[in-house]
């Protein structure tokens, strides 16, 4: 969605990012801190366990990351900040699952573990007290950025929510389900869909083994899920892309499915304009699950912005399973709006969700007109 104005939130942003600077020494401030302008780093985005730029969480006093911490919720409404906080303490849970073992794989993650509650980082583009920055809170399966510029304006994509496990079990019968409206809902709106309907919105028969975008710094036409190695920066290597085969093997992914699920600037799937009243209502709630990830005051103006026009263009897309427990994959694609589903890896318990401005991630067009009308 276009950048938008935010005056209190993009002021909570800066005194929180001014007090997690002020609590830093000189070597901390110099991980933390990069160029807001002629960086590619601050277009780097990740939902990987990996090292990354910044500084993380395990570097930092409890005081520090309890400043930190601050930050990051200023970014997110708060259920989005209790989700994010559960997603990362699923890095224990998932450490249990592994058996303990992650931390022989051999990649270096920063950390001595490789599943790591602290792994977490911190960076501050620019400076908050000037008119244009931006910050980014990032680890695996979070990944919250924002541009700020005059006070106001905020860029809030991309954001991304994931969960690995996607589903734990509590005692009795307890499930812990972090993203469980955004797996939920999806499939009851395509339970909801008469047969025309569901054949339009149902574009494959297998899933992608990730989404379609992957990592990359902008929203491309004809793209696809990239191999696993090359999303965390990894060498080549034969065992890695025997794997990623044997992933997309198993899911039945093949050149047909490839071709069905491949992004395209023209949005494929059911359009909202066919759907019937409770349907639409179901649409319209599987939006907002993601724009009520933002803060209020900025949530409240992306529904505006949404109910201006760009809600009657959004097309619904789902390949997979339409079942529980089958690997299944959404998009939700619209003017200036992308939303990303995938829950195929581990057996369908592992999920990855994310919100995208397809022309104006990381405020790039906002910062293009700025910077041309002034200079």
């Amino acid at each position: 969605m276009p950048a938008t104005n935010a005056p209190e939130t993009a002021g909570r942003m800066a005194d929180a990012a001014r007090d997690f600077l002020a609590s830093l020494n000189t070597e901390q401030r110099e991980r933390a801190v990069r160029p807001l302008l002629d960086d590619e780093e601050r277009r780097h985005w990740n939902y990987a366990p990996m090292k990354r730029e910044g500084l993380p969480l395990l570097a930092m006093t409890p005081g520090q990351q309890q400043a930190a911490n601050r930050l990051a919720a200023t970014g997110l409404s708060r259920s989005g900040y209790v989700t994010a906080a559960v997603i990362m303490g699923l890095e224990n849970i998932l450490d249990a699952v592994e058996a303990w073992s992650g931390g022989r794989i051999g990649v270096d993650v920063g950390s001595e573990r490789w599943r790591d509650p602290q792994l977490y980082f911190v960076t501050i583009f620019g400076d908050p007290d000037e008119e244009t920055w931006g910050w980014r809170f990032e680890g695996h399966h979070v990944s919250i950025h924002y541009t700020i510029e005059g006070g106001s304006i905020i860029a809030p994509n991309p954001t991304f929510l994931g969960a690995n496990p996607a589903e734990a079990p509590f005692g009795g019968e307890g499930r812990l389900r972090p993203l469980a409206a955004e797996e939920d809902l999806a499939r009851e709106l395509l339970h909801a869909l008469d047969g025309e309907q569901r054949e339009a919105a149902l574009i494959s028969t297998a899933a992608p083994p990730d989404i379609v975008q992957s990592n990359r710094p902008r929203v491309e036409d004809g793209a696809l899920p990239v191999p696993t190695r090359r999303l965390m920066g990894l060498p080549d290597d034969p065992a890695w892309d025997e794997r990623w085969r044997a992933e997309r093997s198993g899911l039945g992914f093949g050149p047909e499915q490839e071709e069905a699920v491949r992004y395209s600037v023209t949005p494929s799937g059911l359009v909202a304009g066919a759907l019937r009243g409770p349907q639409r209502e179901m649409l319209e709630e599987l939006v907002a699950l993601y724009v009520d990830r933002l803060p209020d005051e900025l949530a409240e103006s992306q529904r505006e912005a949404l109910a201006g026009g760009a809600l009657a263009g959004m097309h619904f897309a789902w390949a997979g399973g339409a079942e529980k427990g089958e690997p299944h994959y959404y998009r939700l694609q619209g003017p200036r709006f992308l939303v990303e589903y995938d829950c195929t890896q581990n057996d369908a318990n592992h999920i990855h969700a994310v919100w995208r401005d397809p022309e104006g991630d990381f405020g790039e067009d906002l910062l293009a007109r700025h910077y041309g009308e002034h200079h």
